[in-house]
Formats: structure tokens, sequence, C-alpha cells
């Protein structure tokens, strides 16, 4: 494949964000021949699972095993792999030693960019925590005084920040969209699966249409599905035409 060799690294809060938000982008990406590395820092046992929630006598571990193979069957259709860290939701908590496991995937994937969520969420904490912790893990994991080693190589890379559910409070600025045309059926195939968030199916289908049409008018190429990001870091170039 054109990029074999290459890699991406997603890190989540929850199951469903990393359908819902970059769902597109890791199918096309792997659909490429990138890596596709997802690290799911929770299973979205407490806030995430409603509906596994409202069907009663149920207990957490039950719930964190349906979700646990929810999140493996949507990786596998996008074309992903996938690490738990088990750091709890509602409220996400990470641990010294969850920071030095990504620390490690960051350097273990040396991906070409890195997709997590917004910056700010009033709504949700878990996301802007998860956020946090992508950030740190790639700054630490350029530091050649980390665990030094002869055949050190990893070099920090840019970071994208996918839609959070209301970008509006968020301070979401979208300056990327990604055209996901040729892998929304496969994204469609991941929301499926995920049973405890029937009611997210819809709406993120409006949301892929809203941003695909926004693509192509920014464009001028057709395009109906789409994903937006904000890009963290400035892109440098060598011309701007």
């Amino acid at each position: 494949m054109k990029n074999a060799g290459a890699a991406a690294l997603v890190v989540t809060a929850h199951p469903g964000d990393f359908v819902w938000r970059a769902g597109g982008a890791i199918a096309l990406h792997a659909a490429k021949g990138y890596r596709v590395k997802i690290v799911c820092l929770s299973f979205g046992e407490r806030g995430e699972s409603q509906f596994a929630w409202k069907k009663g006598g149920v207990s957490l571990e039950e719930v964190k095993s349906q979700r646990k193979a929810e999140a493996e069957k949507a990786a596998a259709i996008l074309g992903a792999e996938i690490e738990f860290f088990d750091a709890g939701d509602y409220p996400l908590r990470v641990t010294e030693a969850m920071l030095d496991r990504l620390i490690d995937v960051n350097r273990e994937a040396n991906p070409s960019f890195i997709l997590t969520h917004s910056l700010e969420d009033p709504y949700n904490v878990d996301h802007p925590e998860a956020a946090r912790l992508a950030q740190e893990a790639r700054i630490v994991a350029q530091a050649m005084g980390h665990k030094p080693r002869a055949d050190y190589s990893y070099t920090a890379p840019p970071v994208f920040l996918f839609e959070p559910h209301q970008p509006e409070m968020c301070n979401f600025k979208p300056n990327v969209i990604l055209n996901i045309d040729e892998v929304w059926e496969r994204k469609v195939e991941a929301f499926h699966v995920l049973a405890a968030q029937k009611h997210l199916w819809e709406y993120y289908t409006r949301v892929a249409l809203q941003r695909g049409m926004q693509g192509g008018r920014n464009s001028g190429r057709a395009m109906t599905y789409g994903e937006a990001y904000q890009r963290l870091f400035p892109m440098v170039v060598e011309e701007l035409a």
C-alpha cells in the first residue's frame, strides 16, 4: 500500500467518541495503508451507556463488557486496533501509569498525526481530560531524556481536534474538513454497532452532511459527507497556493 508503515494515533475518552467524531478519518487512513491505533481511556460505562442502563438489572462490569465488545467490533470495522486504559468515566481519572503507557504508545507507533478531543467542553469534562493527556504524552515522548535509548526517533506529530457534540459551546473552530465519502458506509456500519447510543445515529449523519456541504463550498469539489477538525499547531508549507 502507498502509506504502508505510516501510523495514526487516536486518543478518545469513550468508545462512541472515536466512531461519531473520527470514524471517517480512521477508516480512510486505514484503507490508505496507515496503521491506526486507538487508545480508549474508558469503556463509557457510566455516562455513555444510557440504553444499557435503562434495561435495568445490569452490573457495572456487565456494561463495561458490553461496551468493550462494541468498541472492539467498531474499531475492526474501521480497520483500527484498539487498547483500553480503564480509567473510568463520569468521572474519568488517569494515573501516572496510564500517562507512561501512552508515552510508550506514541514512541512505538510514531504516528504521522494524532486525533483527540477539543480542549474545552463544559458539558463533558472527560473529553478535555483526554485531550490534555494526549498532549502531555506527545510532549514527553519527544524528550530525549525520558527513557533514553539509542534508537530514539520520535518526532512530535500534528494534532487534530475532532468535533465535539456542541461545538459552539466548546470554542471549537474547524479549519480542516475531511472528505469521507468513500468510507461513509463503513462509518455507518460502525454506528450500528453502538446499540447503547442509538439516539446519536441520526444526529451524526446530519453533522456529516453539514460538514460535507461546507467542504464542497470551500473546495469547489463535490462531496457529500465530511468530518471537521481543528488543527492545534501551525501547518508548515513552502508556498500558500
